[in-house]
């Protein structure tokens, strides 16, 4: 599973860290790449411009 890496500040990653220990994944990075493959499906399964816009509202990505 070699690919692109994502860098994220050190902060941001000991809060993943405690989230996926937390929420009982594995490993960070299964925390994260999961969570990732929620936000992508929740656009990709949205209907319209404003659903989209709901949806990242919902999942915390927009104000």
């Amino acid at each position: 599973m070699f690919g692109p890496k994502i860098k994220v500040d050190k902060d941001l990653y000991e809060r993943l860290k405690r989230c996926a220990e937390a929420a009982g994944y594995s490993s960070v990075d299964e925390f994260i790449r999961h969570t990732l493959e929620r936000a992508a499906a929740a656009i990709e399964e949205a209907d319209s411009e404003e659903e989209v816009k709901k949806r990242l509202q919902g999942l915390g990505y927009l104000d």
